[in-house]
């Protein structure tokens, strides 16, 4: 059993700063970056909804993801009180799903949005209801387009001509026509540069989601699809990026793809009395460090609702539903993944390096993307000055940071517990096995109990791919 170190008891709830900054107390939290239920005890040491990390390490191993069921319902609550009853929340499945997520999702009235046959295969398996589940994907394969028919879910986001022209195909084969037709929406890229990365900007012109509002494309696809007597058109799709914390670019999406609903009702007036729904996307961030400030989710939904509600009494045409789908503002901020510390390596002059028991295997963010994230010692109480190490992983890859540059307590040594907050998007769906490791378990915690919703991998799942000769 791990040693469970006492200490006087200091602090609760604010954070450090990965800038090289010292915060003024090590051993605070704050709960602008750490789940809901994240808690430190008098002795020191940091529970999650009323479990010790010690005991859920000991219990299970690290690395180790633990997500606040709680905390997860409640912003499932917190976006459908602030959007109501005449919008719709769709929870992006690519940000975190298995088939416990599914049942709380459903549990708590979201609908749900997938863009791969194994997405949709899970969410049907958890019985989540296929009239609320959309289907996205930039390149949707025939077998993915034959799950959406046979299934009847609630919508096909439409992404290009050769998914009209697939989907025109099944139409036939699956008996729909006008008297049945399949629900679809058009995705129109609108020409908004989202203030976030590069790589995860999805709107401007130069990239391979949806189909272009300035050269036409987009009109086209409407056309298209009102040549189709198997296809209904029910609304139309933008979504300008993620990690936005700017709601312009927002606006401009409205206004812009408002221009289009008028081009539809002005070309093709019976198409248009179809079109119930504008989705405006997701992308709405979360803080991952104490400098990031999101927007409220409240303060958001006013916004886009009024928002909405100005471009379309512009343009006199009646609001249609608003759609949005957040999933790294549901369950990023839910998740605390939970490390061993291995080796602690002080190079004088130049850094103080940090090892941990995972790395880029179960978050490759910051490879990617140089996302920045904090990190908290949460096995003890220390005392001891700040020093600004790095957090670095096991993979053979000087890439695997963890955290850059974030400010620890100085006596930091092997065997303590540190803790990253706000892991719970895309850490879990983009883990890897990157030198043979095999990826973490989820394990959720509420009300002072502990379960496992996503057994850790073994060795043996790896090795069960080969193919022996």
């Amino acid at each position: 059993m791990r040693a469970h170190p006492a200490g006087p008891r200091s602090g609760e709830l604010h954070t450090d700063r990965p800038t090289g900054a010292a915060p003024a107390d090590l051993n605070a939290l704050d709960p602008g970056v750490w789940a809901r239920g994240a808690r430190r005890d008098p002795g020191g040491a940091v529970s999650l909804a009323g479990v010790d990390v010690r005991d859920l390490a000991d219990s299970f191993g690290t690395p180790l993801m633990l997500i606040d069921e709680a905390d997860f319902r409640s912003r499932c609550r917190d976006f459908a009180a602030a959007f109501g009853r005449a919008s719709a929340v769709h929870y992006a499945g690519k940000a975190f799903l298995c088939s416990e997520v599914v049942r709380w999702l459903d549990d708590e009235g979201l609908a749900l949005d997938v863009c791969t046959a194994g997405e949709l295969t899970l969410a049907l398996r958890a019985g989540f209801p296929p009239e609320r589940i959309a289907l996205h994907g930039s390149n949707k394969s025939g077998h993915e387009l034959e799950m959406a028919l046979h299934h009847r879910i609630g919508a096909v986001v439409i992404d290009s001509f050769h998914e009209i022209g697939r989907l025109a195909g099944l139409v036939e084969q699956f008996g729909r026509s006008a008297a049945d037709p399949v629900p679809v929406m058009v995705r129109a890229t609108v020409g908004v540069e989202a203030h976030t990365h590069e790589f995860i900007a999805t709107a401007h012109e130069d990239q391979k989601f949806g189909f272009s509002l300035a050269g036409g494309e987009a009109e086209e696809a409407v056309r298209r699809v009102a040549a189709c007597q198997g296809l209904r058109l029910i609304g139309l799709h933008s979504h300008i990026g993620s990690q936005i914390f700017d709601p312009s670019g927002f606006e401009v999406a409205a206004h812009r793809v408002v221009g289009l609903l008028r081009e539809i009702v002005r070309e093709h007036p019976a198409v248009a009395e179809g079109i119930v729904t504008l989705d405006l996307g997701g992308g709405l961030g979360i803080a991952y460090t104490s400098q990031d400030a999101p927007l409220a989710v409240a303060e958001a939904a006013t916004r886009l609702r009024v928002l909405l509600d100005k471009e379309c009494s512009e343009v006199s045409l009646p609001v249609p539903r608003l759609a949005v789908e957040p999933g790294r503002a549901i369950s990023g901020p839910t998740t605390v993944t939970l490390y061993e510390v291995g080796t602690v390596k002080q190079l004088p002059g130049l850094r103080t390096y940090v090892s941990v028991d995972g790395g880029m295997s179960d978050n490759i963010r910051p490879a990617l993307y140089g996302a920045r994230y904090t990190a908290a010692l949460v096995s003890r109480h220390s005392d001891a000055a700040p020093q600004v190490v790095t957090v670095v992983g096991k993979h053979c890859e000087s890439g695997d940071v963890v955290v850059h540059d974030v400010a620890l307590p100085a006596d930091l040594r092997p065997g303590d517990l540190v803790a990253v907050p706000a892991s719970g998007a895309y850490h879990r769906s983009m883990a890897n096995n990157y030198n043979h490791v095999p990826r973490p378990p989820v394990v959720a915690v509420r009300d002072g109990t502990a379960r496992v919703i996503v057994r850790r991998e073994t060795l043996e799942d790896l090795l069960r791919l080969d193919v022996e000769p």
